[in-house]
């Protein structure tokens, strides 16, 4: 065995997955839209790594600004004031919808998310959050508490309390078997309204939901379900918090997911594309009303490495390559582009049951059976149950690819500045990873 890979295996602990038997990819390098190991083979990344390397890999734009910083000063106390702190963070009251002004930085999504739910709690009095069953919010115990991702099962004998969760309007497979994508967000918000009703108004601070869903399979909001869900918040005294994670920083096609809808949350979380992923970073950007709430009272949040100078410098050089390389129309263009290409798959595979996709944040959910829709392979299925998933990932990565693949979902969410060549280069190993579905089918 590769001696990297034997010490990463003998003294390391790797993520969501049982420790015998792994053969994780030798990461060499990365540049652009790939990623090269040891061996020199290269793997297209068509999702982005975890949907956060917005900007592809290897900008060297990042590494300078880094050592820039880090010339100047690494680290002081979040209670100190710095260059970069500052301006990031108008930057961020710029580009985030209305009078979203003032931002809590953070080292990471889940944290942004931890911090997002106390200061609800803080700022209204009440107790309770109101999120999606289809959801993942991160894996600290609050956040894993708060998405209604099955992971959380290991943990959920000792849960954070206080969650509530509601159902998605997930059109495809509609909870209320609607026979529109409209008429399930309708029913989706009377049953998010008859939810607050029986947990009592009074005592919810919060809902928290994602800007565009992710990785429980990019489930698309219905037009105007957002709005009503604002409206339903404005009349109960509650507030919307908005996950922007994964579909913040040019992922969707806009700036913000939620940008799709017209709508301004009260509170806005990011992580993921406010760095690419090249450092450690998240925020929790709030209105001006909340942030004045504050003016006369202590708010009890913290942390060692909020508003850490050097992932700041990241961030800032981040957002400028997003806006000077123009990634965001980039990303509405190519996700056209996608779409139109996976629609001519599905003329070709029987399995692809439907493609839901906001800009370069996509999910193909594979079936056995168009009219069924029973599912190549169940959702949270157990490992005896994988063989269809397990082989299609295999077959991915033997053609050189990386990318998501969970259940019966196959993501496509590449670097926003993927080029044409790179998306017909991943849409056709995907085709043959999906030819091992069809022979599943009925």
């Amino acid at each position: 065995m590769n001696k990297i890979i034997k010490q990463n295996l003998d003294y390391t602990l790797f993520s969501w997955a049982k420790q015998g038997g792994l053969n994780p990819i030798n990461a060499h390098y990365a540049k652009g839209s790939y990623v090269y190991d040891r061996d020199g083979k290269k793997y297209l990344d068509f999702s982005s790594q975890l949907m956060n390397v917005n900007i592809g890999h290897g900008n060297q734009r990042i590494t300078k600004a880094v050592a820039k910083q880090m010339e100047e000063v690494s680290y002081v106390y979040p209670g100190m004031a710095t260059e970069v702190r500052g301006k990031l963070g108008k930057k961020l009251a710029e580009i985030t919808p209305g009078n979203l002004t003032k931002t809590f930085f953070t080292l990471g999504g889940a944290e942004a998310i931890e911090n997002a739910i106390k200061l609800a709690r803080i700022y209204t009095g009440r107790h309770k959050i109101i999120t999606h069953y289809r959801s993942y919010h991160g894996a600290t115990y609050g956040a894993i508490s708060a998405g209604g991702d099955p992971r959380k099962f290991a943990v959920d004998s000792q849960a954070v309390n206080n969650f509530v969760h509601v159902e998605n309007p997930y059109a495809y497979r509609c909870p209320w078997n609607s026979s529109s994508i409209e008429e399930c967000g309708e029913l989706a918000a009377a049953h998010l309204e008859r939810v607050i009703q029986f947990e009592n108004p009074d005592a919810v601070a919060a809902i928290l939901f994602e800007g565009e869903s992710g990785s429980s399979g990019c489930i698309k909001y219905p037009p105007m379900y957002l709005k009503k869900v604002r409206n339903i918040c404005d009349k109960y005294g509650i507030l919307l918090i908005d996950d922007e994670v994964m579909s913040g920083f040019g992922r969707t096609g806009k700036m913000f997911g939620i940008d799709h809808h017209d709508v301004v949350p009260d509170i806005m979380c990011m992580a993921k594309g406010l760095t690419s992923g090249y450092l450690p970073l998240g925020a929790m950007t709030v209105t001006d009303t909340i942030a004045n709430h504050f003016n006369d009272k202590p708010m009890l949040l913290g942390l060692t490495y909020s508003a850490h100078a050097v992932s700041c410098a990241a961030a800032i050089e981040n957002l400028n390559i997003i806006e000077e390389e123009n990634l965001v129309q980039k990303a509405a263009e190519m996700g056209a582009y996608i779409e139109e290409k996976v629609r001519l798959l599905s003329y070709q595979h029987p399995s692809i049951g439907d493609f839901r996709n906001t800009g370069l944040l996509g999910c193909i959910e594979l079936v056995k059976n168009r009219e069924t829709k029973e599912p190549v392979t169940v959702w949270n299925a157990k490992p005896n149950q994988m063989e269809a998933t397990l082989k299609m990932a295999a077959k991915i990565r033997e053609l050189g690819m990386f990318t998501f693949v969970r259940w019966n979902y196959i993501f496509i969410a590449p670097p926003l500045n993927i080029t044409k060549e790179e998306v017909d280069e991943g849409l056709e190993i995907l085709s043959q990873a999906i030819a091992i579905a069809d022979k599943y089918c009925s």
